[in-house]
């Protein structure tokens, strides 16, 4: 009979434990936006986990993807640094080209892409290089280094140091301490 009574009123009570609940819960999500955002403001910039990031520019008929297992953008959003990366652009009419590594830095006004650490790139499918630092510029159209490289080609391998790469012109030039290796018949693989 008791129970009769106030049922009601236990029926309220459960709902407003449910509705603390829930209150208490959005609490503790608030608290760690609210951490988030004071991070932001503290001049770290926004740091991101496992990010799949695209570049599409119609006009410049260029394409780009980074997937980075981090990125951290800067306060002011003109400076983005990546870890553990793949890059991968595409140019209409081109070849596509990939490359991975440790560490990088895209700096939004230069337009460019400073790579660090066991970078292997592959342009098409028939070339590969390595080298331990890349500087892209031009609108991805342009890459360089003062390091230690080596280049791989259907019919060729190519060791030095420095380089010089204009993919809009489709040429490569090797600085310095240059070792070439020819393979095979060249004769037979004419284009």
């Amino acid at each position: 009979m008791l129970l009769k009574r106030h049922w009601p009123l236990l029926g309220l009570g459960a709902f407003l434990l449910v509705v603390a609940f829930y209150l208490a819960k959005s609490g503790r999500d608030l608290v760690k936006t609210t951490a988030l955002l004071k991070d932001m403001v503290s001049g770290e910039g926004l740091k991101l986990k496992d990010i799949h990031y695209c570049q599409d520019d119609p006009e410049e008929k260029v394409k780009w993807v980074l997937d980075a297992g981090e990125v951290q953008f800067s306060e002011d959003k003109k400076t983005i640094q990546f870890h553990d990366f793949e890059l991968k652009v595409d140019a209409e009419g081109k070849p596509g080209f990939r490359l991975t590594g440790k560490r990088g830095k895209y700096f939004k006004d230069g337009n460019t892409i400073e790579l660090w650490g066991d970078l292997t790139g592959f342009y098409g499918s028939s070339y590969r290089i390595l080298t331990e630092h890349l500087l892209i510029g031009n609108n991805l159209g342009s890459f360089s280094t003062e390091e230690p490289v080596e280049i791989w080609g259907p019919f060729f391998s190519v060791k030095g140091r420095g380089l010089y790469a204009d993919l809009t012109n489709e040429t490569i030039k090797i600085m310095s301490s240059v070792t070439t290796t020819l393979k095979g018949n060249l004769n037979s693989h004419e284009q």
